[in-house]
């Protein structure tokens, strides 16, 4: 995109991308492992260092501006004395996270946008976090890997805006690899990229259907996996997470837990041990076998996780049965959103046409649609005032 020229005043810009998830879903806050990858739509936050304690943010898409002093980003208020609005709790909770990690903090002014579409599942909020993370630890020099830049961004969103979330969102924007997966153990923190074949294409669909995260029941299902957790280890005491209990050891015991927590936590099982079939299948070019888990994924969102609605289901019902989709499923939380399918690249536009004219046709709702790559993480850019900025 050709960034508004707003943006040639200012000597850096940083590009965090949004991330979908193929497979793991609601499994970051389990310990299991996950399949994100980092996508072509990103978050643009251009902005110059300051010498005082104020930070001024302008929100383009909003129209919007707030500025805050640092020293009163514990009291959420601006320099006016109001509260927040909500978008700049986003940053504001990075800084917050921040400073409580002992790193400095540098007033400054800046300017974003953003081509993630916002509330749909695509980690728009986790995008924006990374931008302000990285350009903050490029002007105050701190010595940190982008993974230590994730966690102080899931700080944020756990701690200061109130989003009991996983770490995948912000690890994927920050750790993105080109044309590739990350597979991501959320309880070591090991990681590594499992490229994508040639001739397959991320394709993600918005329902146009938006959640929030806080006021959603989300953190509810992360109370319900706590609470299945803390009775299956009075047989399995070792076992920290759910992610930490096989299939078979599940199946022996069940019967034992609440019909709820059994839902809750018998998605997790089965979900972690999908994500660690998918690898094989990636490596081996088993594309039908690969789709055919991201069909039983959505299945479990919708049956045990209970996450998906009815136009979710409809799209993806619709999509597994265009010719050329391998599997499709809902991503991200749930609750509305997006749905994400893996098509054969020769066949995505016809894909797209035939998704899009159906769900239209049966429904009477316009869908849209995003034809991804996978992309790299956050970077964070110099240029001299007179230069200008094209993606």
């Amino acid at each position: 995109m050709n960034l508004p020229v707003a943006f040639d005043q200012f000597e850096y810009l940083s590009i965090a991308p949004g991330r979908v998830n193929m497979l793991g879903e609601h499994i970051d806050y389990n310990g299991g492992s996950v399949l994100p990858a980092a996508i072509d739509r990103y978050v643009y936050l251009g902005a110059n260092k300051s010498n005082d304690q104020i930070i001024k943010i302008t929100a383009l898409d909003l129209d919007q501006t707030i500025s805050f002093r640092i020293d009163q980003i514990e009291k959420k208020i601006d320099i006016q004395g109001n509260p927040l609005p909500e978008w700049s709790l986003y940053p504001a909770g990075v800084f917050w996270a921040a400073a409580k990690q002992n790193l400095r903090i540098s007033g400054f002014e800046g300017i974003i946008t953003s081509t993630i579409p916002m509330g749909t599942g695509l980690s728009s909020s986790a995008a924006v976090e990374v931008a302000f993370a990285a350009l903050m630890r490029e002007f105050c020099s701190w010595d940190i890997d982008n993974l230590e830049l994730a966690k102080i961004c899931q700080m944020a969103e756990n701690q200061y805006i109130g989003v009991n979330c996983g770490l995948m969102d912000q690890f994927a924007s920050a750790n993105g690899v080109q044309n590739s997966l990350l597979f991501f153990n959320t309880t070591t923190l090991d990681w590594f990229p499992v490229e994508l074949p040639d001739n397959v294409t991320i394709v993600i669909t918005n329902s146009k259907i938006s959640r929030a995260l806080s006021t959603s029941a989300y953190n509810e299902r992360r109370r319900s996996c706590e609470k299945a957790l803390i009775d299956l280890q009075k047989t399995y005491p070792g076992r920290s997470n759910l992610c930490q209990i096989s299939i078979s050891e599940f199946e022996e015991i069940e019967n034992e837990l609440e019909e709820t927590l059994h839902k809750r936590a018998k998605h997790v099982v089965n979900e972690c041990n999908r994500v660690n079939q998918a690898i094989n299948f990636l490596k081996d070019n088993m594309l039908v076998e690969f789709g055919e888990l991201m069909k039983a994924s959505h299945n479990s969102l919708r049956d045990l996780y209970e996450v998906s609605t009815p136009e979710l289901d409809f799209m993806v019902s619709i999509a597994n049965n265009i010719d050329g989709c391998y599997g499709s499923r809902l991503t991200g939380a749930g609750f509305g959103g997006c749905i994400v399918s893996l098509v054969k690249t020769e066949s995505v536009n016809k894909y797209v046409k035939e998704l899009e004219s159906t769900y239209l046709k049966k429904t009477g709702k316009e869908i849209e649609t995003y034809v991804c790559k996978a992309s790299e993480g956050v970077t964070v850019q110099w240029h001299e005032l007179t230069a200008s900025y094209v993606d």
